[in-house]
């Protein structure tokens, strides 16, 4: 980091991810790893967006094939359907 100074900011965290992230910090790296992900999204770094974009290709593939999720109907479509639209919304266009 070019910096020299740096200052403090709070983050409220799933309880699940702060443990996670304690264990990070056992090797003094919690901190580095959250400014390289602040700034990978800050800066709409390509490999942040891509790696949501997939994310959410896979996540809407596993609703989509769901087997119970194509037996529920709404309005004439499947759940699975209606829900992998949803997920495919959230997807960030270049």
């Amino acid at each position: 980091m070019a910096q020299k100074k740096l200052v403090p900011y709070s983050v409220y965290l799933p309880a699940d991810m702060h443990a996670r992230l304690k264990k990070e910090a056992k090797n003094r790296t919690a901190s580095k790893l959250i400014r390289d992900a602040i700034c990978m999204i800050i800066e709409g770094n390509d490999a942040y967006t891509s790696g949501y974009n997939k994310a959410l290709k896979d996540a809407s593939q596993l609703v989509y094939d769901c087997e119970e999720a194509q037996m529920i109907a709404i309005k004439g479509k499947d759940l699975g359907s209606i829900l992998t639209d949803q997920i495919e919304s959230l997807e960030i266009k270049k």
